[in-house]
């Protein structure tokens, strides 16, 4: 049986758009509770019974036998025999990606991870200084998939901020190490890395082990029981956010040619059956190429039944009004992937306020920015791109208050703090402040 790429079909000016609309955006964060028990049960042994658990959980789900966890650390002579063994293009691929995400990232620091401070008229120093965490974690997924690129993404800014020791946790199972993933460690910077994976590594790298150690904060993508995990140790460690399914909207006018669209609506849906994948476009004969591309194109990939999932499952072709509107409802969406494919993104893109990130013009399609555009691919999901930024040296930084109050300074200040502080009761806030003014 021939398998159609099949996304629900919807418009603005139809009575029950609100309500498909509505249907087709819903998607539960919540776990499954059988899930959510084995994540807590897992958490609770790692914290009690350290490297012991974690060698009985990757003994158990990554098959990978080992009489210590010491022996599930890469060593860096390891990460660089990976590096050395990729063949050329392979290694000029990797290395191309990192030179672009450490540029980036280095410009991203410049342009807000620097410490400031200032001096008021009274000679008082105001400011903030900016330093990096000690320690963190990244996690990068495997399994069913190798991901280079999310080691590239996770370490990179890690490095650029000045975290001195970036801890990378790989799940190999059956012991099957991806050199491009150890090459990417190599470049990006890891100083120790080991073969342990799902909610173990989490625990391991928010508890300690004898072999593990501690981290300030914990980053990267995983399963439902690493983003279970990360949920529940968040307090202990820092994170950088819960991820939902990948998503991509494209906002056309007609100009791109369909086959351009239909592909990168594929790109996304051929991560999960849960990714989304929409259209938004005020032609409606070009919707209806992009659909018959899309059922052309579809069984030439490998990933076929899992697109075609995705796309029935929470897929959408939508005709809109205008331009205008599409973008209005893009905003509604807030998703993770937004490319703006007109032959004016520059005209559209001041419209559009929520976004992980944006897309500019026909030739920019999202895979790129996956791979090697430079900008992280670590991105917010599920409508949270309202109120969070992809991941960047900001997350690897933490900002401390500076305050040097000269004594004329205090003069007024004190003041003003002791009114304050009786007005709230708090005496000694108050005497603490009036016993620096001058009589």
């Amino acid at each position: 049986m021939k398998l159609l790429a099949a996304p629900a079909r919807l418009s603005t000016v139809s009575a029950t758009f609100e309500q498909d609309f509505a249907a087709r955006l819903h998607w539960s964060a919540e776990q499954d509770a059988a899930i959510e028990q084995r994540v807590a049960d897992i958490l609770a042994q790692v914290a009690e019974r350290g490297d012991a658990a974690v060698l009985e959980y990757t003994a158990r789900f990554d098959r990978l036998q080992a009489a210590s966890v010491a022996e599930l650390e890469l060593t860096q002579a390891e990460l660089q025999a990976a590096h050395d063994g990729l063949s050329a293009a392979q290694r000029e691929a990797l290395t191309a990606a990192a030179r672009r995400v450490r540029s980036y990232h280095e410009a991203q620091k410049k342009a807000c991870g620097q410490s400031w401070s200032y001096r008021d008229e009274d000679g008082t120093l105001l400011g903030q200084k900016v330093t990096p965490l000690d320690r963190v974690g990244i996690y990068v997924p495997g399994g069913k998939a190798a991901y280079p690129s999310s080691v590239l993404m996770n370490a990179i800014p890690a490095q650029v901020a000045g975290v001195p020791e970036i801890i990378m946790m790989v799940p190999t199972p059956g012991g099957d190490k991806n050199p491009l993933v150890l090459a990417a460690a190599y470049l990006a910077g890891v100083t120790r890395g080991f073969t342990i994976g799902g909610a173990q590594a989490v625990a391991a790298l928010a508890h300690g082990t004898a072999t593990v150690p501690k981290v300030d904060k914990i980053t990267g993508p995983g399963n439902a029981y690493v983003a279970s995990a990360k949920k529940r140790v968040f307090g202990q460690v820092g994170i950088d956010m819960i991820a939902g399914p990948s998503e991509i909207l494209v906002l056309a006018d007609g100009s791109t040619p369909p086959d351009w669209v239909a592909m990168d609506l594929f790109s996304q849906a051929e991560h999960d059956e849960l990714a989304q994948a929409i259209l938004l476009c005020p032609d409606a004969a070009y919707i209806d190429q992009v659909a018959q591309a899309m059922n052309r194109l579809l069984p030439e990939l490998p990933r076929a039944e899992i697109i075609a999932k995705s796309l029935s499952g929470r897929g959408a072709l939508i005709h809109t009004r205008s331009m205008e509107e599409a973008c209005e409802i893009s905003n509604r969406i807030a998703p993770e992937h937004l490319e703006i494919s007109s032959s004016e993104p520059h005209r559209w893109e001041p419209l559009l306020r929520h976004a992980g990130a944006i897309f500019l013009g026909a030739f920019t399609t999202e895979s790129l920015g996956d791979y090697c555009a430079g900008p992280n691919h670590v991105l917010p999901t599920s409508g949270t791109a309202r109120f969070s930024s992809p991941l960047g040296v900001y997350d690897f930084q933490k900002r401390t208050s500076l305050i040097e109050v000269s004594e004329q300074g205090a003069q007024t200040l004190g003041r003003t703090a002791s009114v304050l502080a009786r007005g709230e009761g708090l005496q000694a806030h108050a005497r603490a402040a009036e016993l620096r003014l001058k009589p």
